[in-house]
């Protein structure tokens, strides 16, 4: 699988165009999975419900399905968060995996900035594995500068600059064949 993040600090945008750049990839035929950071305590489920108090009963792992999906909870309990090799390693196979945050992780990055958010500084002189920045406004730097609103060129540069291999395409049972 193909990795390539996106970094920048809060509020910089990088949600709305990591929402933005997945149609046009997905449009170009590719699988494409994310894995993003929280910062804070996040749940999934809700107090209440039969798998949120099998988790608060103790269970270490809850999978709940359903026709429409099916959602893996796991509880950390005190042990560390897992790498972002190990996460991603969790993923079904997939042609690009994006990751959302993860700032300090050894991966090819773009940074988002944003003329609304400039106060916050830049992350790129010092983040060796930032490799290019998207924004709205003119930057002098000798990184690739991409405008925020050209999806085709981001999605053309993150597929050249996407850490690891394509993943082989995998037959699904009960799936038509993909034809790779």
């Amino acid at each position: 699988m193909r990795v390539f993040g996106f970094a920048g600090f809060s509020g910089s945008g990088k949600t709305t165009l990591i929402e933005r750049l997945i149609p046009v990839l997905v449009a170009r035929r590719l699988r494409v999975s994310l894995v993003k950071h929280a910062h804070h305590a996040f749940d999934v489920d809700q107090p209440g419900k039969d798998s949120y108090r099998h988790r608060e009963a103790g269970c270490g792992e809850v999978l709940v399905t359903s026709s429409r999906r099916w959602a893996l909870m796991h509880e950390l309990r005190g042990a560390p968060e897992p790498a972002l090799d190990e996460l991603i390693g969790r993923l079904w196979p997939c042609d690009l995996v994006l990751v959302e945050g993860f700032k300090r992780d050894a991966i090819p990055k773009m940074e988002v900035h944003r003329a609304a958010n400039a106060s916050a500084g830049l992350l790129f002189p010092h983040d060796s594995h930032i490799v290019a920045v998207a924004t709205d406004v003119p930057l002098e730097t000798s990184l690739p500068v991409l405008e925020l609103d050209d999806l085709e060129g981001i999605a053309n540069f993150v597929m050249r600059r996407a850490r690891g291999t394509a993943a082989p395409r995998l037959a699904v049972v009960g799936a038509a064949s993909t034809g790779a």
